[in-house]
């Protein structure tokens, strides 16, 4: 039996991936152990596991945090620079302390302080990515923010998008002077970037993300294995509130809208929007508004609206998704196997939502365009168009042909040995 920990900061859609991991390492008799943020304790404790908590401090229902943090211009800066560089100290000293004793751990995209824990450690790292974005590749481009030059720069030659790289590190290596200054206590090469260049551990790196989204690319790491997505999402813990259940089973398929866990905590008019949309075409809803925030206005019998909804018990039973393209929430629409209309906030969700369009599975809406106007377009269009379905039917076979859980854990248990 192997002590593995599983490290990772960020919302719901950082944190699943690694309960999926542990589950299948305990299922396979290991001990998994879950470092995250304090705010997650109450959570991973009544799962069963080890919890292990990481700085910085956040509090996780901190609605000025998510909208600074999902900021479309600002918001990977502020992550980046004033929550987790400026913070890195305090980040390794929980770090060393949660991975003593260990035979291994994983850490999640922003837990820059896991390749100096695992050198001054001599304990084995293996990063992972969860979605196509951190990849970095030039040969399979990704959106790095929502704009349609960004969108018609896509298609141009690899050089162009490796010169756009070089642009990148020059703007987040401004990012990075404090984080260079930890190294250089550390005793460690200062010229190390956790963003970019130096992110991947050179034993094992995990593309958590399904083929559907992208596939193996020749520039990505020769120590990557690919494995799909890590399903989690309560399902097993939680079930359908039965008012929900009921007003599933008495009608047509209904229209789904929802902002993930983060998004939601920055929503706007999102959901009020959405119900007016629903209701000038006439479709049957449900708008998962998130816990604690505001109830949507204009609720009528056809739009049921709940605080929480595990996404894989109702997206297979939606005509249509309407999501932020959070990679948690894309997989479970990809595995559901119905068109999505994709409001994409920031960060990796411009380059989901993207490739979902390319895949013809899904439409896209600026964030500052979406309206009850702009939704009805959209959803009209996925839904009066049936190549929609029929792709979308073609990713989902792609989905239900991953076991990412289970190939994560080979992959560690291969490391292992």
């Amino acid at each position: 039996m192997a002590r593995i920990v599983l490290s990772t900061i960020g919302s719901l859609g950082d944190l699943h991936p690694m309960i999926a991991l542990a589950f299948e390492l305990k299922n396979r008799g290991h001990e998994a152990v879950i470092n995250t943020w304090e705010g997650y304790r109450e959570k991973i404790d009544g799962l069963g596991f080890e919890f292990k908590p990481l700085r910085p401090n956040v509090d996780i229902d901190d609605t000025e945090l998510h909208r600074k943090a999902m900021d479309a211009a600002k918001g990977s800066e502020f992550i980046i620079k004033e929550l987790i560089v400026a913070n890195i100290r305090e980040m390794y000293e929980d770090l060393l302390a949660a991975i003593d004793g260990a035979d291994a751990f994983l850490s999640g995209e922003i837990v820059y302080a896991a390749d100096a824990a695992s050198r001054k450690s001599g304990v084995p790292w293996i990063s992972t990515s969860l979605a196509p974005i951190s990849m970095f590749s030039a040969s399979d481009p990704s959106i790095y923010m929502q704009s349609r030059l960004m969108e018609m720069a896509w298609s141009l030659p690899t050089f162009f998008h490796q010169g756009m790289q070089v642009v990148m590190r020059a703007v987040m290596n401004s990012w990075l002077s404090e984080y260079r200054e930890f190294r250089r206590e550390l005793g460690l090469n200062e010229d190390h970037n956790p963003i970019l260049t130096d992110k991947f551990s050179p034993l094992l790196h995990l593309a958590m993300f399904s083929k559907a989204l992208a596939r193996p690319q020749s520039d990505w790491p020769a120590q990557t294995v690919q494995t799909g997505v890590c399903f989690y999402d309560e399902s097993g813990t939680t079930e359908l509130d039965p008012a929900l259940q009921r007003f599933l089973e008495d009608g047509e398929p209904p229209l789904v809208f929802t902002l993930g866990s983060a998004a939601v905590m920055d929503a706007g008019d999102f959901f009020d929007e959405s119900v007016r949309a629903a209701k000038e075409l006439g479709r049957r809803a449900v708008v998962i508004y998130g816990r604690d925030q505001k109830l949507p206005s204009g609720l009528t019998d056809d739009i049921f609206a709940a605080e929480y909804a595990p996404f894989s018990l109702i997206f297979p039973r939606a005509a249509c998704v309407v999501h932020q393209a959070g990679v948690g929430t894309t997989g479970q629409v990809l595995r559901a196997g119905v068109p999505h209309v994709i409001v994409p906030f920031s960060h990796d969700q411009p380059d989901n939502a993207a490739r979902c369009k390319r895949a013809g599975v899904a439409e896209v809406i600026y964030r500052t365009e979406y309206n009850s106007l702009t939704a009805v377009d959209a959803i009209s269009k996925v839904l009066g168009d049936d190549s929609y379905c029929s792709k979308a039917s073609e990713l989902k076979s792609i989905v239900g042909g991953e076991d990412g859980s289970r190939t994560a854990c080979d992959a560690i248990e291969g490391v292992l040995r």
